[in-house]
This record gives C-alpha cells, structure tokens and sequence, in this order.
C-alpha cells in the first residue's frame, strides 16, 4: 500500500533535491548587511543556524543581489565575485553545522526598476515604464536596457550562481517573481520591447530561460536550481494565466528543479499579505498549483498565506504541491517545524500589526518591517516576541537603518 505523503515525509526528487520535510522557507529579505559593504554577517549566520536547528527542510536566503549598484533595499547582500567568498561560506556552514539535514539554497535577484531613488538614482528595466499607484515619486523612471546589457545582466545571474555553488550552498533559486528584473521581464504592462526581448509571450519569458540556461551550464547537472515566480502579478495588463502556465512548461521542458509559487509586485503586493484566500483552504495560490500540476512533474512549492499545520498537510496530500513556503510564521516561531511535528492542531498566527496611524503603518511598511525586526531579534540571539507592539517596530526601523528608515523603499 501507498500512502501520500505528509508534511514531514523526506524528500528525494532523484538525488538533486534532499530535504528531510517538506518545510521550504521561503525568502524573506533580512536588511542586516551593513551598508556599503553588502556581506553576509554573524547576524545572518545566527538567523539562518536557528531556523536550521528548528527543523526547517529547506532554507531559501532572502534575496542576493548579482549587482552592487542594483539593490532592492538597504542592507541588502551582494554577490558578484569571489573577493569575500569566504563570508559566504560560512553562512552555508552556519546552516549545515547546526543541523546536516537542512539545505540551504541562495536566491538570486536583480530589482530592475523596484530599487527606490535613494539607492539607484537610475535604474533598469525591460521598457521605460515607470512604476504606478503612487510609487512614482520614490521610484525613478528607469532606463530600457540594451541587447549588450541584457547579456551581461544574464551572465552575472550564472556568475553569481556559481559561486553560490563554490561556497557550499546547496541549490540556487532565480527571483522571478514580485515585480523584480525577471518578473518585469515576464510582464506585458512593464515589457514593452518589440525585439527578442518582448512582445509575444516566447519573447518575454526568454530572459527567464536564458537566466537557466546560464546558470546550468555554471553548475552542472545534479545542482538544484530554481525559480520563484508568480502565479499572477495581479494588475491590469500584467503576468497571469496562459502565460504562467507556458512558463511553467517551457522551465519544466528546460530541466527546472523546482518552481516556487507565489503573486503580486510592488504596485499590487499579494506577497505582503494584502490579498485573501480565494478558497477555503488557507494557501493563497494552491488552487494555481493544482492546475499548475497538470502541466509540470517538476517539483513545486506553493508560499502564501499557511497558518496552520492541518491546511499544509492537506496541501500536501492533495499532491498540488511538495513543498509548504513559510516566511514570516518563521520569523514568530523558527522552532515551528518542531512544534508542528509535535502537535496536528497547531497554528501560527501572524496576525495584522498595526500602529493604529494608516498613515505610519504605510510610511513605515510595518506590514513588513514587522517581520524584519523579529529576523533582527533572532540575529541577536534573542527570541521572537509575537504580540510586539507596531511601534517597537518603528523605533526599532529607524535605529537599524538610520535616515533610511524614513526612505519610501517599497509599496
């Protein structure tokens, strides 16, 4: 007898893929390198070894940028050459000595024109479109890339995966999701290119396909490589549908390890909690995972929105996904695949933080910062504290990141 698999079933997808559950989490950006330097610090290391000993399968970095002059927020890593690979090795080491089952894979991203005008006075993209809904003021109209830079940008996605790989991470996933370079690319609103590079949906997703192909032939086979992308970016005009559908066929057929799925961008943020379930079950986009499932045999992961221990074993049941994305139940409880193991009625709630201002709720991005300040906690060794009071977390944004802290980053 066969029986489907649990939510604390190995994993073992022919030897590229080992996790020893079906726990992924999921990126979150950490904002601790320092400023000016881009590095991994002990701060990282200290999160990423106690979300190993919590019993987490697979462990995605929040976002490492292929650029220094690309960046999507302050205090965000970099990694474009080998000049500091060292510091990177010990984060892999910091997840792999705490605990040797968990894996660690680095996500991979460039902002394209998601990079606010403090940090990239003028950025990127497909096409010279600016971003909208009130972001215009904080985020420049960026340039429309040329063929040679589009090269060189798909060049320093595969450099960057390699050394990932020289440091002893164990996968690498590409960011084509939530509004950045790659998702822009993918976008019919943000993509307005009439060459190789845009137009008709095989155009647009080929800076996707190129990325891969760069990155696998810097790897090798039998390296995980991945990618995050959206089930649908959610705005008029943009990514959705037959177009997610062909991409996930198109990465399948190319070899793809493993498709994490996700929604929203900047203009229109599903992936900050602002969108509901459109079912009953908890998970945001597991209905597209199951149509998703039909199309691919590639693993998938589906992120957005699980709470509780019975929606994810039953999402794994139902064989629409794998892997569960967790992010910021995570940063609350990073022991929480422990507890869910422990007890079938466990929940973690996260909650909407508020500081009760509107206003300073969006100056500050609490829905955001929130979790941030709970990684910085646990950097420092202290424990979460779910239940912290928003305002904490305001005072807290400003001491960590300075006059930053004040700077319109993201929606």
């Amino acid at each position: 007898m066969t029986h489907a698999p649990t939510l604390f079933s190995p994993f073992d997808a022919g030897g590229i893929i080992d996790a020893p559950n079906r726990i992924l989490k999921s990126a979150m950006s950490e904002v601790l390198a320092k400023q000016g330097e881009h590095l991994p610090t002990k701060a990282h290391y200290t999160v990423y070894k106690r979300w190993a000993k919590g019993g987490t399968g697979i462990i995605v970095t929040g976002n490492v940028m292929i650029d220094p002059t690309a960046l999507g927020e302050p205090g965000n890593v970099v990694l474009e050459n080998d000049a500091h690979l060292d510091r990177f090795t010990a984060w892999s080491d910091a997840v792999h000595n705490a605990n040797p089952a968990s894996r660690i894979w680095m996500q991979i991203n460039h902002p394209g024109k998601q990079s606010p005008k403090f940090l990239t006075p003028e950025p990127v993209a497909p096409s010279a479109v600016p971003l909208g809904r009130g972001l215009e003021a904080s985020f420049a109209t960026p340039r429309a890339l040329d063929f040679a830079d589009i090269r060189g940008l798909i060049q320093r996605y595969a450099t960057t995966a390699a050394l990932a790989k020289r440091a002893g991470f164990d996968g690498v996933q590409i960011h084509g999701a939530h509004g950045y370079l790659v998702s822009q690319f993918l976008s019919p609103h943000h993509n307005r290119r009439e060459d190789d590079w845009g137009g008709s949906p095989e155009n647009r997703r080929r800076f996707a396909l190129e990325i891969y192909r760069a990155m696998r032939a810097e790897v090798g086979e039998g390296f995980p490589v991945s990618i995050k992308m959206n089930s649908a970016d959610f705005q008029k005009g943009g990514f959705e549908g037959d177009d997610a559908f062909a991409l996930i066929e198109a990465l399948s057929d190319e070899g793809i390890d493993l498709i994490e799925i996700s929604g929203g961008n900047y203009e229109s943020p599903a992936m900050t909690g602002a969108r509901q379930s459109t079912t009953e079950r908890e998970a945001y986009f597991l209905d597209f995972a199951a149509q998703a499932r039909q199309r691919t045999q590639v693993p998938i992961a589906v992120t957005g929105g699980f709470r509780s221990v019975r929606a994810m074993e039953d999402a794994i049941a139902s064989g629409a996904t794998d892997f569960v994305g967790l992010a910021r139940p995570l940063t609350l409880d990073p022991d929480l695949p422990l507890h869910a193991a422990a007890d079938p009625d466990y929940v973690c709630d996260v909650g909407r933080p508020s500081t009760g201002v509107r206003s300073l709720d969006k100056m500050f991005m609490i829905p955001i910062t929130y979790y941030e300040t709970q990684i910085r906690r646990i950097s420092q060794g202290k424990p979460p504290k779910p239940g912290m009071s928003a305002w904490h977390t305001v005072a807290d944004n400003v001491i960590a990141l300075g006059s930053a802290g004040f700077r319109k980053r993201r929606a």
